[in-house]
């Protein structure tokens, strides 16, 4: 009886422990030890400073970037776990800010051309089966975006890929406030044109800071309080530059409507998010204006008849848009796949195939096109988008250069967390 009581007591201790270790924060994440990545090479991917560190160590504490350097000048903290990497590189996750598999469905409102309310988050479906391939490619942030089918199917929600809760998962709501124009909403109805398009368009962001200003007024103190109408609440936002407008644009005309209106006539913070078909005609102008490109799904022009008589666009070869948009002055590129028009764990081929079609890669402008360049285009660069103190540990480890097809990804880590090892599970992609 004694030997049995024993066993049992012995069989509780044994569970509580197994029960607490299980329950310890990983190293890296929050709660847990630090952690050291050792590395042959790190892709800082800042905008601005180094881009590369050989021989490095990644630093790594309660799921933030520690510290970045050459491992030779840099002692492994007391405590910290280490993992040599031995051959790989490290780089910031992927960012794709054109992605429709966040949740249960494309959502398409259909009454109304314009419907700035329609907000996509109470579709998210966090750690869902095309995230889990999209974090085995890289990518580890999203912006989950309604349809085209309309002017405006309403608001984004900024994603990470690697979470298990919708809390966890949410970098910023509203993402952005989703814009179509040309190849998709001149459907609508009975069929329309571009000009019907500018005019609601017009309409309704010149009734959406009007509304935003009034509140802005009344909190001074120079005006009465406005009557809450939840159809403009998200262009206070807007206004006050808290979030930007996503803008599907393609043919040369509609891009530069794009800038002119939306960036020009209102003031408000937007971005090219498809871009195609001659947009890049208008990269100098975009440019010019703070209007970034973040180019897909489709990543070349081409010379056929029906093309021309489409989209008025007459490239003399196979045009590489990203290319295109490089060599008219504009440097602030990025990719994205529309997904599942481009399935999500192939963001990296979209800098891939424009990179085979003439974009210049020799100073990383294809990383920095999946990685700072999208974070500063949507205002999250201070949690995401590079490897420096501070900043989210999003981290990719990987064979090589993320925009060569024959590179793979062998681990990744968000906030900290490694979310996919595939030494330890069967390889997602």
């Amino acid at each position: 009886m004694i030997r049995s009581f024993v066993i049992g007591l012995m069989t509780a201790f044994g569970a509580a422990v197994a029960s607490a270790q299980a329950e310890q924060p990983a190293p890296g994440s929050v709660g847990g030890p630090g952690l050291a990545l050792l590395c042959s090479k790190a892709l800082v991917a800042a905008f601005n400073g180094e881009q590369v560190v050989d021989n490095a160590i990644v630093l790594v504490r309660d799921g933030k970037i520690e510290k970045v350097a050459p491992a030779a000048e840099v002692a492994v903290p007391v405590g910290y776990a280490v993992r040599d990497l031995g051959p790989l590189w490290c780089m910031p996750g992927m960012i794709d800010l054109h992605s429709h598999v966040g949740g249960a469905m494309d959502i398409n409102e259909m009454v109304y051309v314009t419907n700035p309310e329609l907000k996509v988050r109470a579709s998210v479906i966090p750690d869902n089966t095309e995230f889990k391939r999209a974090i085995a490619a890289s990518v580890t942030s999203v912006l989950y975006i309604p349809g085209s089918g309309t002017n405006s199917g309403g608001q984004g929600v900024l994603l990470k890929t690697g979470a298990k809760t919708y809390e966890e998962a949410v970098i910023r709501d509203p993402g952005s406030l989703k814009v179509a124009q040309w190849g998709n909403p001149e459907r609508y109805l009975f069929g329309v044109g571009k000009t019907w398009e500018n005019w609601h368009l017009r309409h309704m962001f010149t009734q959406g800071l009007a509304y935003a200003k009034r509140w802005e007024a009344f909190e001074r103190g120079e005006g009465p309080q406005p009557k809450r109408d939840l159809r403009l609440e998200l262009f206070r936002d807007l206004s006050a530059k808290r979030t930007q407008v996503s803008t599907h644009t393609q043919v040369a005309q509609v891009v530069m409507m794009t800038i002119l209106m939306i960036k020009g006539e209102f003031g408000i913070d937007v971005y090219i998010d498809h871009g195609e078909f001659g947009g890049y005609l208008y990269a100098g102008v975009a440019q010019q204006m703070g209007v970034n490109a973040i180019l897909g799904p489709r990543n070349v022009d081409v010379p056929s008849r029906g093309m021309i008589d489409w989209v008025s666009s007459n490239p003399e070869k196979i045009q590489g848009l990203a290319a295109g948009y490089a060599e008219r002055g504009h440097k602030m590129i990025g990719f994205n796949t529309d997904a599942p028009v481009i399935p999500q764990e192939e963001l990296f081929l979209q800098s891939a195939v424009n990179v085979k079609y003439g974009f210049d890669n020799s100073d990383m402008a294809a990383v920095r096109g999946h990685t700072i360049v999208p974070a500063i285009t949507a205002g999250i660069q201070n949690r995401v988008g590079s490897l420096e103190p501070g900043k989210d540990a999003d981290i990719v480890v990987i064979s090589g250069d993320p925009s060569d097809p024959r590179s793979h990804v062998e681990l990744v880590l968000v906030n900290g967390k490694v979310v996919y090892d595939p030494r330890v599970e069967p390889r997602r992609f």
